[in-house]
């Protein structure tokens, strides 16, 4: 059985909010562009073949994680009723391992995925109901802490949030404790959030990760520059721009860049706006941090949470960290 509950706002409105956020990223003089317009049709599916990608390491360290220690973490969880809430599921392939062992130790759950991308969430529903068949879903198309303020209000039963892949080194810090500190506000004492962190290493596996040998690091941002030509009728010639992912060794975080390969301007009719850039002026798409142990803890402690166990692959690459709220 499935819900499906839209929380975002109507087309309309989000094309407005997609009007408003490019004019404002690219107008300033470090010129942006957030990294949620990633995830149009072309750009989920993009997102998906990186994730399969042999120099993409996360995902492979993330499902031995989980292969090897979903017993663990579904004892650590007890017997009560839960919500399985998913942030940002993608495929719902290290979801789909955590719900078979749910299954095979007879735990009552209802499935809640959380995405802001209706692709992401018709895919995950579709693959969940095909492997696992007769499992309550209540699939919501929102923003992460929207999603969860609505289950609060709406859901009395006790959570577990999965927080999978890397997703939490796309915030800055400051945005990573504010988005940690609400989430726990919208959690009861005793709730569970397992939350995945990739940690600091090589930076040449850095490098190769996210400048991967086939290209598709490079479609996935330059997809950026195609969406605004579809939504807002820009008039980007892709060609004039170049992906450059970079590692910053004080931030300790990859950051990935759209460099202009020409002085151009570039008008974008539905902003009724002309963007001039400089050769090789930089429009910076993501960031992606990478954690320290230390760090990791101190998160958890600043957003009244305790780590109850760190699952970490074998090469000590990533960690999935399950944390309790206080």
């Amino acid at each position: 059985m499935s819900q499906y509950i839209k929380l975002i706002d109507e087309t309309s409105d989000e094309k407005q909010q997609l009007r408003e956020d490019i004019r404002l990223g690219l107008s300033q003089t470090d010129k942006q562009i957030q990294s949620k317009y990633y995830y149009d049709e072309v750009g989920s599916e993009l997102f998906n073949q990186i994730t399969r990608h042999p120099d993409y390491y996360l995902t492979g360290c993330e499902l031995e994680i989980l292969r090897r220690y979903k017993e663990d973490i579904s004892t650590r969880l007890g017997s009560e009723t839960f919500n399985l809430i998913d942030l940002g599921p993608g495929e719902g392939i290290k979801t789909g391992l955590l719900i078979e062992q749910f299954i095979n130790d007879n735990r009552a759950f209802t499935y809640v995925p959380i995405d802001i991308s209706r692709n992401f969430l018709d895919h995950v529903i579709d693959r969940v109901s095909a492997q696992f068949s007769g499992i309550e879903t209540i699939a919501l198309n929102s923003d992460y802490l929207v999603g969860m303020e609505w289950l609060m209000n709406n859901c009395s039963q006790r959570n577990v949030v999965l927080f999978l892949g890397s997703s939490i080194g796309n915030f800055d810090l400051q945005s990573t404790a504010f988005f940690l500190d609400t989430l726990r506000t919208f959690l009861h004492q005793g709730d569970y959030v397992l939350i995945g962190f990739d940690l600091r290493k090589d930076i040449d596996i850095l490098m190769k990760a996210y400048n991967d040998s086939d290209g598709l690091t490079r479609e996935f941002n330059l997809n950026l520059l195609k969406r605004i030509n579809h939504d807002l009728h820009g008039h980007f010639n892709v060609d004039a721009f170049y992906h450059y992912g970079t590692y910053n060794v004080h931030t300790g975080a990859m950051e990935s860049y759209l460099l202009s390969l020409e002085e151009q301007t570039v008008d974008i009719d539905d902003l009724n706006t002309a963007f001039t850039f400089r050769k090789f002026e930089p429009i910076h798409v993501e960031t992606s941090y990478k954690y320290l142990r230390s760090q990791v803890e101190k998160l958890a402690a600043d957003a009244r949470f305790k780590i109850v166990k760190n699952y970490t692959d074998h090469r000590g690459y990533f960690i999935n960290s399950l944390w309790q709220a206080d």
